[in-house]
């Protein structure tokens, strides 16, 4: 699926929408709607290295998102794998810039993948980019809602780690 964007403006500081990014156990808050069943893979949420495992049914299924690059504040890019046998590769890059005025910023989400197995390129021609776009834009109004409203965000907690003493 080729790239799917959308963007929105925020009236905000874009260092406090980059943390919000960066931390992976605050994204139900705002994409529970399109990612569904959601889970954290492993303990710390927030960085490079930082992980989640969600259903995207509008892109296939299954997948598999590890943040992978960032550059504070402008850039967050996530790497994985979903669709059929988990064989299908995805990227998700989260893009903040500065917006002329006292503070706000520009939030853009980019996602897609690219499908290798002649399967997963016929099985691709079924889904829909535009609801896919949909959800996208559904997921940064929500976002701006969240943050311009400074509403305390419900974070995501793996399995058990209130036993590991963390």
């Amino acid at each position: 699926m080729g790239p799917v964007s959308a963007q929105i403006a925020i009236d905000a500081p874009r260092e406090r929408v980059y943390e919000l990014l960066l931390d992976l156990s605050a994204r139900p808050a705002f994409t529970d709607h399109l990612l569904r069943r959601y889970h954290l893979l492993r303990v710390d949420p927030v960085g490079v290295g930082a992980g989640a495992r969600f259903y995207l049914p509008e892109a296939g299924g299954w997948f598999d998102s590890v943040i992978e690059e960032v550059e504070p504040p402008y850039r967050i890019i996530e790497r994985g794998r979903g669709g059929r046998f988990n064989r299908v590769p995805c990227l998700l890059e989260w893009r903040l810039t500065e917006i002329p005025g006292p503070a706000g910023c520009e939030v853009t989400v980019t996602f897609w993948t690219q499908p290798e197995h002649p399967v997963d390129r016929v099985l691709e021609l079924r889904r829909s980019q535009r609801r896919l776009a949909k959800g996208w834009r559904e997921v940064l109004q929500r976002l701006r809602q969240l943050v311009e409203e400074e509403r305390p965000v419900e974070r995501l907690e793996v399995a058990g780690a209130s036993r590991l003493g963390l």
